[in-house]
C-alpha cells in the first residue's frame, strides 16, 4: 500500500470506524480536498502531530487510521466521495448526525433535502424546548436588579397566569375555573321559567339568589382581568390576545346592563334598548371559552383546527359547490310538481345544506322520482365530502399532542441533567477553589471529551448555573 505521504490516484488508506474496517482511495477523497479524510491523504506519514489531530490513534505497522466514531453514520457520510450528496438513514438522530458531518467536515449543504427538512424541524424543536427551559429557569430566579414594583409585578404575573409555578396559583386556577363553570350553570338555570320570578310591571325577571351568584362571578372575572392586566408585562399584546379578548367580552356586557338600568326606567322602556340589552345577555356565552385557558385539551384542539385551515377550506368549497349543483338540480326537477316546495334555487340551499350534512329535518323534501334520485346523490356526495378532510385533522390533533407531550419531557429531563451537572460540579471542584469559580459564574464540563461531540447543548454553561443558584 502506498505511503499517506505520496497523494497520488493509487493511495489508498485504511480507516477504522468503531471497529469496522474500509479501505479508501486517493482519488476518491481528494474529490472534496477540505473534509478530514482527505487532509489525512495528503498528511505524510512521518508527521505524527498532524496525524494524531485527524484521528483517534494510528498503528504505522499496519497503516491503519483509528477513529472512535459510528460506523453507521459514517457509511452514510462516505457516500458523498461517491455521489455528491448525503442521505441520512431511518433512526438517526438528525443533530447527532450533523454533529459527525461537522467531525468529517463535510458541509452540511451535502445533505439531501427531505433529511434536510427533517433537520429543521428537529432544531425547531430544540429551540422549544430550551425556550421552555429558559421560562422555567426565569420563574425560578429572581433579577436582583429588579425593584420591589418589578418583582411584585413577576410574582402577580406567575400567580395568575402559570398555575405549575407555585401551589397558591394552582389554587386560583382551580377556583377560576370552578367561578366559569358556576357562571355557566347560572346562566342557562336563569332562564328555566320556574325559577324565574315576576317584578312589580308583571314581566319574568332572573331569580335574585342566582343574579347575586352571577354578582359574585362578574366581580372575580374582573379581579383577575385587571390583576392580569396590571402584571402583563406587554399591554398591547395582552390587550389584543385572543383568549383576553373573549376574558373582557365575559364582563363587558354586565356593566354595559348594569349602566343602562340605571340611567333610568324612561330609556330602558326604549325598544331598542332592551333588544341590545338582550343581545348583551346572550354574550354572556363568551365566558364558556374561558375554559380554554385552563384545558391544555381545548388549547391543542384549537392548534389542530389552525393548522386545519387548508383542509376546512377544502370542506367549504366542496360543500358550497355541491350545495349550489343539488340545489340548482333539486328546483328544476320538482318544478313539475303542482304541491312542490322548492320555491326558488336560494331557499333549496336549505334543503340542500340539511341533505348533504345528513341531518334531514324533513321540512323540505322532493316529491318527484327525479328529485328524490338527486337527493341521494347529494347526501351520498356530502357523507364523502365530509370524511375527506378528517383524517388529515385529526392527524394534526395527534401530532401537536404529542409534540407538547415530548416537549414537556424534554424539558422536564433537561432540567434533572442541569441540576444533576450542577451537583457534580459542586463535587468536583475543591472547596478553598469553590468561591472563585461561583464568582465567575461558570463551571467547567463534565462531559467528557469523546462525548462533547455528540451532546446536544440546548443552553449555555452559564445558563445552567442558574438552577444551582436558585436553589
Amino acid at each position: 500500500m502506498p505511503s499517506p505521504g505520496v497523494p497520488s490516484e493509487d493511495t489508498e488508506i485504511v480507516v477504522n470506524i468503531g471497529g469496522v474496517r474500509q479501505i479508501l482511495y486517493g482519488d476518491v477523497l481528494n474529490r472534496y480536498p477540505e473534509t478530514r479524510l482527505a487532509e489525512l491523504v495528503n498528511c505524510s506519514s512521518g508527521n505524527v502531530d498532524a496525524i494524531s489531530s485527524l484521528c483517534d490513534d494510528y498503528d504505522p505497522g499496519k497503516g491503519e487510521f483509528y477513529f472512535d466514531r459510528d460506523p453507521d453514520a459514517f457509511k452514510c457520510i462516505v457516500e458523498v466521495y461517491y455521489f455528491g450528496e448525503i442521505h441520512m438513514k431511518r433512526g438517526f438522530c438528525p443533530i447527532c448526525f450533523t454533529k459527525e458531518m461537522e467531525f468529517w467536515k463535510v458541509d452540511p449543504s451535502f445533505l439531501d433535502e427531505c433529511c434536510k427538512s427533517n433537520l429543521n424541524e428537529k432544531e425547531e424543536e430544540l429551540a422549544e424546548i430550551a425556550d421552555k427551559v429558559k421560562l422555567i429557569l426565569d420563574d425560578l430566579e429572581g433579577d436582583p436588579a429588579a425593584g420591589r414594583w418589578e418583582r411584585c409585578q413577576k410574582f402577580l404575573w406567575k400567580l395568575m397566569e402559570k398555575p405549575e409555578s407555585s401551589l397558591p396559583a394552582r389554587i386560583i386556577a382551580i377556583v377560576s375555573f370552578l367561578f366559569i363553570l358556576i357562571s355557566s350553570v347560572v346562566m342557562c338555570v336563569s332562564t328555566i321559567p320556574d325559577v324565574q320570578v315576576v317584578d312589580a310591571e308583571g314581566n319574568h325577571v332572573e331569580h335574585p339568589t342566582l343574579d347575586a351568584i352571577e354578582t359574585a362571578c362578574i366581580g372575580w372575572f374582573t379581579v383577575e382581568y385587571i390583576l392580569r392586566l396590571i402584571s402583563s408585562p406587554n399591554k398591547v399584546h395582552f390587550a389584543f390576545s385572543f383568549m383576553n379578548i373573549v376574558d373582557f367580552m365575559a364582563i363587558m356586557p354586565f356593566y354595559v346592563v348594569l349602566t343602562l338600568t340605571y340611567l333610568g326606567a324612561a330609556m330602558m322602556e326604549l325598544a331598542n334598548v332592551q333588544q341590545a340589552v338582550q343581545a348583551l345577555r346572550i354574550m354572556r356565552i363568551a365566558r364558556v371559552f374561558k375554559l380554554a385557558r385552563h384545558s391544555s385539551g381545548l388549547q391543542t384542539l384549537t392548534y389542530a383546527l389552525k393548522r386545519s385551515f387548508k383542509e376546512l377550506g377544502l370542506l367549504l368549497m366542496y360543500m358550497g359547490v355541491g350545495i349550489f349543483v343539488f340545489s340548482a338540480l333539486g328546483y328544476t326537477m320538482e318544478q313539475s310538481h303542482p304541491e312542490t316546495l322548492f320555491k326558488s334555487i336560494p331557499q333549496s340551499f336549505w334543503w340542500a345544506i340539511i341533505t348533504m350534512t345528513t341531518v334531514g329535518y324533513g321540512d323540505i323534501y322532493p316529491k318527484t322520482t327525479l328529485g328524490r334520485c338527486n337527493a341521494a346523490i347529494s347526501f351520498l356526495c356530502g357523507v364523502i365530502a365530509i370524511a375527506l378532510p378528517i383524517h388529515p385533522i385529526i392527524n394534526n390533533f395527534v401530532i401537536y399532542y404529542n409534540k407538547q407531550k415530548v416537549l414537556e419531557t424534554a424539558a422536564k429531563h433537561e432540567l434533572e441533567l442541569m441540576e444533576l451537572q450542577s451537583d457534580e460540579r459542586t463535587d468536583k471542584v475543591p472547596r478553598r477553589c469553590r468561591r472563585s469559580t461561583e464568582a465567575e459564574g461558570m463551571w467547567e464540563s463534565p462531559v467528557p471529551a469523546a462525548l462533547s461531540d455528540t451532546s446536544v447543548p440546548l443552553l449555555t454553561d452559564c445558563s445552567r448555573t442558574r438552577l444551582q443558584s436558585c436553589k
